[in-house]
């Protein structure tokens, strides 16, 4: 059994969609960040970063004690490798499967994140900030869209890469981004979109809709933490 310490963003949704993709048993246990679920004490055991998702694994495959993985990316790649699914073994292939979910957590989700941002959290426009993540958001799809010219998948076959990537895409709209523009682009994420599993983890987003975040409410919570927020 995993537990699985999930909130609905982009990150929480690459755990539930790989979980409900491979069939694997897991717990889900809401960290409400709008709430600072993400400070308490037992949840920065497992997640010292102060960010979901974090999981723990009860049964890891070495048969000792549970173990704890923060992180998204390095969650996919643990359970990748637990479950020995969504990663090829063949050293050129796993190869450009790392490529690509290095590539979304370095890339894609830092940049649509800022955008994010600056677009709808910040209290000021800042027009300079704004132009700057749309435009970086835009050359980030247009790499993935060329990528995807001569391939269903972005490293061949359905991988952690097109998990780690699809809930970033997810809000393109919010993005200032038309995947019009992006043909291959939208073609893999219609295609991913349709997969039963994401139609899964999707839903179970649902149940935690009416704890949608007040962003007014939660701001310094989310978007005003120093080295005095991990210090105290």
């Amino acid at each position: 059994m995993i537990d699985l310490y999930y909130w609905t963003t982009p990150n929480g949704h690459k755990i539930t969609i790989f979980l409900e993709e491979v069939g694997l048993p897991y717990n889900i246990i809401p960290v409400n960040i709008g709430a600072g679920d993400q400070f308490q004490p037992e949840f920065l055991k497992i997640s010292p970063n102060n960010r979901i998702p974090a999981i723990v694994d009860h049964e890891p495959v070495d048969g000792g004690e549970a173990i704890s993985v923060f992180e998204s990316g390095a969650i996919l790649l643990y359970l990748a490798e637990k479950t020995g699914k969504l990663i090829s073994q063949n050293v050129r292939e796993r190869t450009e499967v790392l490529e690509w979910l290095f590539w979304q957590m370095a890339g894609l989700g830092p940049m649509a994140g800022q955008n994010h941002h600056f677009s709808t959290y910040a209290p000021e426009k800042i027009e300079y900030a704004i132009n700057r993540y749309v435009n970086e958001t835009g050359r980030l799809y247009a790499v993935l869209d060329k990528r995807l010219a001569d391939r269903e998948f972005v490293a061949g076959d359905y991988s952690i890469a097109d998990i780690a990537a699809y809930p970033w895409i997810v809000p393109h709209e919010r993005q200032s981004q038309n995947l019009e523009n992006f043909p291959n682009l939208k073609r893999w994420f219609e295609s991913i979109q349709a997969r039963p599993a994401v139609t899964r983890a999707y839903e179970k987003a649902e149940a935690f809709k009416n704890q949608a975040l007040d962003i007014e409410k939660s701001r310094n919570l989310l978007f005003n933490q120093s080295a005095n927020t991990i210090q105290r």
